[in-house]
């Protein structure tokens, strides 16, 4: 029997037992896809990373990713989450670990930058790997039934929703209210019904819901659910408010502006979080967009397998 180290830690807080849980495989090597897929459904957390040799060795490391059903190309809080424990641990592969991490991922080459206090990692930064996509409308009447809201809770003066991807696909729909939010309920029947291509080309329906206020409008409070990724709700989602980010500021009619949004996620759950995202527009097109959080260590063990 071999076993393979694992580090957990809660994204985007400091504060342990709040934010996003993940777990991080701090040496992958020697596992097959089907223990790594096995891994990912025994802790039952969003995502859980596995980190192996670069195949550049200019880069950090690979680093894969998955859900309890499937691995995906791209996630915000696994990122962040990884870079913080490898930067905390020193090195990787026998090679220290800077303040500028590179790894290479199914969607592209992911940077990382990492935010000291001497020793310490306080914080981690990272650019989305693809530009902003948009994709197909999707009819308010679905969502409302996914989530168990009116349709008229569905706010539509400043989009309708709508599928967009800076890495990873999500549903993006702005609600009129709090109390909206706070209603929202998944129906796991009514998702797989909705299930259609996503912009990377798979079959899927993760749904991204917010508020803001017209006194805040870049201070926004969110809920994410994808139960046909067996994630019912996630308390943190940086791909989806990366994209979200994205998106916002393309809608701006300035071509030229930086938007910096503060998401708060996981209220609901219990698990408060706070995602930092920064959106660059030039000349009409977003450029780059930056997920930046904390972390809170909690536990190291190790897997049979």
């Amino acid at each position: 029997m071999r076993t393979v180290a694992f580090t957990t830690v809660d994204v985007f807080t400091t504060t342990r037992f709040e934010g996003n849980p993940l777990a991080v495989m701090t040496d992958a090597r020697g596992l097959s896809d089907t223990d790594m897929q096995n891994i990912a459904a025994e802790f039952g957390y969003s995502e859980v990373t596995f980190v192996l040799p670069p195949q550049d060795p200019a880069n950090t490391a690979c680093v894969r990713i998955f859900t309890p059903t499937m691995e995906v190309p791209f996630a915000g809080h696994p990122n962040v989450g990884t870079a913080y424990v490898l930067g905390r641990q020193g090195e990787v592969f026998g090679r220290r670990v800077g303040d500028h991490l590179r790894f290479e991922e199914k969607a592209g080459l992911v940077e990382v930058d990492l935010k000291r206090d001497g020793d310490k990692v306080l914080s981690a930064s990272i650019r989305a790997p693809k530009p902003l996509a948009i994709g197909n409308v999707i009819a308010k009447e679905t969502v409302a039934r996914c989530i168990a809201i009116r349709p008229e809770d569905i706010r539509l003066a400043n989009h309708q929703p709508v599928v967009a991807s800076v890495g990873l696909s999500f549903v993006f729909a702005e609600l009129a209210d709090l109390d909206a939010l706070g209603r929202a309920r998944p129906n796991l029947a009514y998702f797989q019904d909705a299930a259609s291509p996503t912009v990377e080309g798979n079959h899927d329906f993760s749904l991204f819901v917010y508020v803001r206020s017209d006194e805040a409008p870049w201070a926004i409070r969110a809920r994410m659910f994808a139960p046909l990724d067996n994630v019912p709700e996630d308390p943190a989602t940086g791909s989806a408010s990366a994209a979200l980010g994205a998106y916002l500021a393309s809608l701006e009619p300035e071509p030229n502006l930086r938007v910096s949004l503060t998401v708060e996620q996981g209220v609901e759950m219990g698990r408060r979080s706070i995602i930092g995202i920064d959106a660059l527009k030039v000349d009409g097109v977003v450029t780059d967009v930056t997920i930046s959080g904390s972390c809170a260590p909690v536990m190291r063990g190790e897997i049979a397998y």
